[in-house]
């Protein structure tokens, strides 16, 4: 009984550190720079998400990091690159409808 409760200990302890790192969360400010370095901004962070999960990948080979925080980190990195994927498809058929447009 006593291991269980270690346990549970840990998980809320590991729940806990996993909600001060970013993810998710709103954003309160709104940036008033340009258009370009907004896209500048949201593929280093991209980039960012995809770092952390191959760090928390190789902490977990080597034993170093708990498997919730590297599913965590995977999920975040697959989701960012869904997204901005999304977006290029977006970018790419908005590109496509300008070039139809007669003139």
């Amino acid at each position: 009984m006593v291991a269980r409760i270690s346990d549970a200990v840990a998980a809320y302890a590991n729940t806990a550190r996993r909600e001060s790192q970013p993810g998710l969360e709103a954003r309160d400010q709104v940036s008033s720079g340009s258009f370009g370095n907004m896209v500048r901004d949201a593929l280093g962070n991209a980039v960012e998400t995809s770092r952390a999960a191959e760090a928390a990948t190789t902490e977990a080979l080597t034993g170093q990091a708990d498997l919730a925080d590297v599913v965590v980190a995977v999920n975040n990195a697959e989701m960012t690159l869904q997204t901005v994927v999304s977006i290029r498809d977006k970018v790419i058929q908005a590109y496509q409808e300008i070039v139809r447009m007669p003139i």
